[in-house]
Protein backbone atom coordinates (compact mmCIF):
# COMPACT_ATOMS: atom_id res chain seq x y z
CA UNK A 1 0.00 0.00 0.00
CA UNK A 2 1.24 3.45 -0.73
CA UNK A 3 0.33 6.43 1.38
CA UNK A 4 2.12 9.81 1.42
CA UNK A 5 3.30 9.42 5.00
CA UNK A 6 5.05 6.09 4.40
CA UNK A 7 8.66 6.18 5.62
CA UNK A 8 11.39 6.26 2.99
CA UNK A 9 12.25 2.78 1.67
CA UNK A 10 15.07 1.05 3.48
CA UNK A 11 16.82 0.60 0.14
CA UNK A 12 17.54 4.33 -0.12
CA UNK A 13 20.91 4.90 1.55
CA UNK A 14 22.95 8.07 1.36
CA UNK A 15 26.70 7.84 0.53
CA UNK A 16 27.55 9.31 3.93
CA UNK A 17 25.69 6.56 5.73
CA UNK A 18 26.85 3.69 3.55
CA UNK A 19 29.48 1.38 5.06
CA UNK A 20 30.92 -1.92 3.85
CA UNK A 21 28.65 -4.87 4.60
CA UNK A 22 28.80 -8.57 3.85
CA UNK A 23 27.54 -9.58 0.42
CA UNK A 24 23.79 -9.84 0.07
CA UNK A 25 22.16 -12.55 -2.02
CA UNK A 26 19.33 -11.78 -4.42
CA UNK A 27 16.21 -13.92 -4.70
CA UNK A 28 13.61 -13.93 -7.45
CA UNK A 29 10.07 -15.14 -6.80
CA UNK A 30 6.88 -15.65 -8.78
CA UNK A 31 3.25 -14.86 -7.97
CA UNK A 32 1.88 -17.32 -5.42
CA UNK A 33 5.31 -18.41 -4.16
CA UNK A 34 5.71 -18.81 -0.40
CA UNK A 35 8.81 -16.97 0.84
CA UNK A 36 8.49 -18.42 4.33
CA UNK A 37 5.86 -20.01 6.57
CA UNK A 38 4.57 -19.19 10.02
CA UNK A 39 6.36 -21.21 12.70
CA UNK A 40 9.57 -21.79 10.71
CA UNK A 41 12.92 -20.68 12.13
CA UNK A 42 13.58 -17.02 11.32
CA UNK A 43 17.15 -16.84 10.03
CA UNK A 44 16.86 -14.35 7.14
CA UNK A 45 15.12 -11.08 6.41
CA UNK A 46 14.07 -9.86 2.96
CA UNK A 47 14.34 -6.37 1.49
CA UNK A 48 11.86 -6.11 -1.40
CA UNK A 49 13.28 -4.62 -4.58
CA UNK A 50 10.33 -5.40 -6.87
CA UNK A 51 6.86 -6.90 -6.46
CA UNK A 52 4.34 -7.14 -3.65
CA UNK A 53 4.10 -9.67 -0.81
CA UNK A 54 1.17 -10.44 1.46
CA UNK A 55 1.63 -11.47 5.09
CA UNK A 56 -0.89 -14.02 6.38
CA UNK A 57 -1.42 -15.22 9.94
CA UNK A 58 -3.42 -18.24 11.08
CA UNK A 59 -6.04 -17.27 13.67
CA UNK A 60 -8.29 -19.95 15.16
CA UNK A 61 -7.76 -22.24 12.20
CA UNK A 62 -8.44 -19.58 9.56
CA UNK A 63 -5.88 -17.64 7.52
CA UNK A 64 -6.11 -13.85 7.84
CA UNK A 65 -4.31 -11.28 5.70
CA UNK A 66 -2.53 -8.81 7.95
CA UNK A 67 -0.43 -6.69 5.58
CA UNK A 68 0.64 -6.11 1.97
CA UNK A 69 4.27 -5.04 1.47
CA UNK A 70 5.83 -3.31 -1.53
CA UNK A 71 9.27 -2.45 -2.95
CA UNK A 72 11.48 -0.87 -0.29
CA UNK A 73 9.78 -2.69 2.60
CA UNK A 74 11.55 -5.12 4.90
CA UNK A 75 9.92 -8.38 5.92
CA UNK A 76 11.02 -11.23 8.14
CA UNK A 77 12.72 -8.78 10.50
CA UNK A 78 12.23 -11.26 13.35
CA UNK A 79 15.57 -12.63 12.07
CA UNK A 80 17.08 -9.90 14.26
CA UNK A 81 16.21 -12.10 17.25
CA UNK A 82 18.30 -15.24 17.44
CA UNK A 83 16.12 -18.33 17.73
CA UNK A 84 12.90 -16.53 16.80
CA UNK A 85 10.21 -18.25 14.74
CA UNK A 86 8.26 -16.73 11.85
CA UNK A 87 5.12 -15.02 13.17
CA UNK A 88 3.36 -15.06 9.78
CA UNK A 89 3.48 -16.58 6.30
CA UNK A 90 4.75 -14.46 3.38
CA UNK A 91 3.17 -15.11 -0.03
CA UNK A 92 4.10 -13.22 -3.21
CA UNK A 93 1.19 -11.39 -4.85
CA UNK A 94 3.28 -10.76 -7.96
CA UNK A 95 6.62 -11.71 -9.46
CA UNK A 96 9.53 -9.80 -7.96
CA UNK A 97 12.98 -9.80 -6.41
CA UNK A 98 14.35 -9.31 -2.91
CA UNK A 99 17.70 -9.05 -1.18
CA UNK A 100 18.22 -11.83 1.33
CA UNK A 101 19.79 -10.58 4.55
CA UNK A 102 21.13 -13.10 7.04
CA UNK A 103 21.41 -12.18 10.72
CA UNK A 104 25.04 -11.00 10.47
CA UNK A 105 24.36 -8.84 7.41
CA UNK A 106 21.24 -7.30 8.93
CA UNK A 107 23.02 -6.54 12.21
CA UNK A 108 25.93 -5.01 10.28
CA UNK A 109 23.60 -2.74 8.28
CA UNK A 110 21.85 -1.49 11.39
CA UNK A 111 25.14 -0.89 13.21
CA UNK A 112 26.95 0.96 10.41
CA UNK A 113 24.06 2.68 8.59
CA UNK A 114 22.13 5.05 10.89
CA UNK A 115 19.69 5.99 8.12
CA UNK A 116 18.81 2.32 7.56
CA UNK A 117 18.28 1.81 11.29
CA UNK A 118 16.07 4.91 11.45
CA UNK A 119 13.95 3.76 8.51
CA UNK A 120 13.56 0.32 10.06
CA UNK A 121 12.24 1.92 13.24
CA UNK A 122 9.86 4.06 11.15
CA UNK A 123 8.54 0.96 9.39
CA UNK A 124 8.00 -0.89 12.65
CA UNK A 125 6.21 2.13 14.18
CA UNK A 126 4.03 2.38 11.07
CA UNK A 127 3.14 -1.31 11.32
CA UNK A 128 2.25 -0.93 14.99
CA UNK A 129 0.00 2.00 14.14
CA UNK A 130 -1.60 0.03 11.30
CA UNK A 131 -2.17 -2.92 13.63
CA UNK A 132 -3.88 -0.66 16.17
CA UNK A 133 -6.06 0.79 13.39
CA UNK A 134 -6.98 -2.72 12.24
CA UNK A 135 -8.07 -3.69 15.75
CA UNK A 136 -10.22 -0.56 16.03
CA UNK A 137 -11.81 -1.14 12.61
CA UNK A 138 -12.51 -4.83 13.22
CA UNK A 139 -14.36 -3.96 16.42
CA UNK A 140 -16.97 -2.14 14.33
CA UNK A 141 -20.02 -4.25 13.52
CA UNK A 142 -21.19 -2.59 10.31
CA UNK A 143 -19.38 -3.27 7.02
CA UNK A 144 -19.84 0.27 5.71
CA UNK A 145 -18.53 1.71 8.98
CA UNK A 146 -15.39 -0.43 8.66
CA UNK A 147 -14.72 0.83 5.12
CA UNK A 148 -15.46 4.47 5.95
CA UNK A 149 -13.26 4.32 9.07
CA UNK A 150 -10.33 2.85 7.12
CA UNK A 151 -10.66 5.41 4.32
CA UNK A 152 -10.88 8.27 6.80
CA UNK A 153 -7.65 7.18 8.49
CA UNK A 154 -5.84 6.90 5.14
CA UNK A 155 -7.24 10.24 3.97
CA UNK A 156 -6.16 11.97 7.18
CA UNK A 157 -2.64 10.58 6.82
CA UNK A 158 -2.53 11.84 3.22
CA UNK A 159 -3.92 15.22 4.30
CA UNK A 160 -1.29 15.58 7.02
CA UNK A 161 1.46 15.12 4.43
CA UNK A 162 0.03 17.38 1.73
CA UNK A 163 -1.04 20.96 1.27
CA UNK A 164 -4.17 22.17 3.01
CA UNK A 165 -7.52 21.60 1.39
CA UNK A 166 -10.93 20.02 2.03
CA UNK A 167 -9.96 16.60 0.68
CA UNK A 168 -7.15 14.10 0.21
CA UNK A 169 -5.91 11.64 -2.41
CA UNK A 170 -4.00 8.41 -1.85
CA UNK A 171 -3.20 5.11 -3.59
CA UNK A 172 -4.59 1.79 -2.41
CA UNK A 173 -5.67 -1.41 -4.14
CA UNK A 174 -8.84 -3.38 -3.29
CA UNK A 175 -6.63 -6.18 -1.91
CA UNK A 176 -4.77 -3.78 0.39
CA UNK A 177 -7.99 -2.18 1.59
CA UNK A 178 -9.60 -5.56 2.28
CA UNK A 179 -6.50 -6.59 4.26
CA UNK A 180 -6.76 -3.48 6.42
CA UNK A 181 -10.42 -4.07 7.13
CA UNK A 182 -10.50 -7.85 7.45
CA UNK A 183 -13.22 -8.37 4.83
CA UNK A 184 -13.17 -10.15 1.48
CA UNK A 185 -12.34 -8.11 -1.63
CA UNK A 186 -15.82 -8.35 -3.19
CA UNK A 187 -17.50 -7.02 -0.04
CA UNK A 188 -15.06 -4.11 0.09
CA UNK A 189 -15.63 -3.33 -3.60
CA UNK A 190 -19.40 -3.16 -3.04
CA UNK A 191 -18.99 -0.83 -0.07
CA UNK A 192 -16.60 1.40 -2.05
CA UNK A 193 -19.06 1.52 -4.95
CA UNK A 194 -21.81 2.71 -2.59
CA UNK A 195 -19.56 5.52 -1.37
CA UNK A 196 -18.72 6.36 -4.95
CA UNK A 197 -22.40 6.54 -5.90
CA UNK A 198 -22.98 8.81 -2.91
CA UNK A 199 -20.15 11.06 -4.20
CA UNK A 200 -18.18 10.65 -0.98
CA UNK A 201 -15.18 9.33 -2.92
CA UNK A 202 -13.75 9.31 -6.44
CA UNK A 203 -11.79 6.35 -7.81
CA UNK A 204 -9.33 6.28 -10.71
CA UNK A 205 -7.34 3.05 -11.19
CA UNK A 206 -5.88 2.44 -7.70
CA UNK A 207 -5.98 6.10 -6.65
CA UNK A 208 -8.79 7.13 -4.38
CA UNK A 209 -9.86 10.68 -3.59
CA UNK A 210 -11.95 11.85 -0.65
CA UNK A 211 -13.04 15.31 -1.87
CA UNK A 212 -14.52 16.42 1.46
CA UNK A 213 -13.20 14.87 4.68
CA UNK A 214 -15.82 16.63 6.81
CA UNK A 215 -18.65 15.10 4.75
CA UNK A 216 -17.03 11.68 5.21
CA UNK A 217 -16.74 12.24 8.96
CA UNK A 218 -20.41 13.19 9.16
CA UNK A 219 -21.29 9.99 7.30
CA UNK A 220 -19.20 7.97 9.76
CA UNK A 221 -21.04 9.60 12.64
CA UNK A 222 -24.43 8.79 11.09
CA UNK A 223 -23.38 5.17 10.56
CA UNK A 224 -22.41 4.99 14.23
CA UNK A 225 -25.83 6.29 15.31
CA UNK A 226 -27.50 3.78 12.98
CA UNK A 227 -25.46 0.96 14.52
CA UNK A 228 -26.41 2.06 18.06
CA UNK A 229 -30.10 2.09 17.11
CA UNK A 230 -29.78 -1.42 15.72
CA UNK A 231 -28.15 -2.56 18.95
CA UNK A 232 -31.01 -1.17 20.99
CA UNK A 233 -33.64 -2.76 18.77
Amino acid sequence: MTTPDDPAPLAEETPADRAPAPAREGRSFHAGEVLYREGEASTEAYLLEEGRVRLIKRVRGAERSIMVLKAGDLLGESALIVGAARSSTAIALSAGTALVLDQDTLANLLEHNPSVAARLVQQLVRRLRDAEDQIEIMMLADTQSKVVSALLKLAQQARDSATSGPGATFAISPMELSTRIGLDVDTVKRAVQQLREGQYIKVSDERLEVPDLEAMRRLYGLLGIKDEIRGEG
